[in-house]
């Protein structure tokens, strides 16, 4: 996804407020229903129905108190009902993937190559949090994540198909090789299989060059907060740290800043 290929474009000179506001809004309601996505379907719980509600006193919020991130403030994060309290998470996906969208509106301008990466981020933010939680990447978004990516790189500018293909398989086959050889030196398995879906999931989106990018950021990343970590836990070196979250980390720098640090590395060289 290069600048060059992008027609529509903000910048800071033409980007109203009030459109920046209507993609934050927009991003800010999507947020809403990844809130949903992200406790139901590790859940196996329907993502429709039933509608939202306080899991505490089962009661059905209206739609005053299930506003994008205005409910949760104005109420504090409790329930109007029963006061039971909300998790901040719901607040942070909201905001998180409002800031997002028009980051992303402002990088690709209103075109396919920015619904494609809307698309991908989305997939990225429920990924992440499920991960956190229950170690856990569902096949549910990963694989169809493979395929609409693909279709994708069939109607947008970059990546070609061809680069989505061959990032298809590198993804998958880079982590299954190292979960294996991992398996072999150990006997025990390092690697789930919802990584490998996941990255091959990042190929497809992004195309090629960013598998290598994505899983050298989310090598980097991953090892220092799991040194952190164990320091922080007194060299407990049995940590079982969830890679999703930074290969998501690694596809988000890669999505906005990869080809330009990719061009200036090998302009070094």
């Amino acid at each position: 996804m290069e600048e060059e290929d992008v027609e529509l474009a903000l910048t800071p000179a033409d980007a109203s407020p009030v459109v920046v506001m209507i993609f934050f809004v927009f991003g800010a309601a999507v947020g809403s229903f990844l809130n949903v996505c992200i406790y139901r379907l590790p859940l196996r719980e329907s993502i429709v129905f039933p509608a939202s509600h306080c899991r505490t006193c089962a009661t059905p919020l209206p739609w005053y108190d299930n506003l994008p991130l205005l409910s949760y403030l104005f109420l504090r994060g409790h329930c109007r009902s029963c006061g039971a309290s909300f998790s901040p998470r719901y607040l942070l996906v909201e905001l998180l993937t409002a800031l997002l969208t028009v980051g992303l509106v402002w990088q690709f301008g209103v075109t396919i190559a920015a619904l494609s990466a809307f698309v991908l981020v989305a997939a990225l933010i429920v990924i992440t949090f499920i991960d956190l939680d229950h170690q856990l990447i569902p096949d549910v978004i990963s694989l169809p994540g493979i395929v609409i990516g693909f279709l994708f790189s069939l109607v947008s500018p970059t990546p070609t198909w061809q680069s989505s293909l061959i990032g298809i398989g590198l993804g998958g086959g880079i982590l299954l090789a190292v979960a294996e050889g991992y398996r072999l030196l150990t006997g025990r398995e390092g690697m789930g299989g919802g990584d490998v879906k996941l990255l091959a999931m990042i190929g497809a989106f992004l195309g090629w060059r960013a598998v290598p990018f994505t899983l050298f950021v989310a090598s980097l990343v991953g090892s220092v907060v799991g040194l952190a970590v164990m320091v922080r836990q007194h060299g407990n070196a049995q940590l079982a740290l969830p890679f999703g979250p930074f290969l998501a980390f690694g596809a988000l720098c890669y999505l906005f800043f990869g080809e330009r640090l990719i061009d200036w590395y090998v302009g070094l060289l």
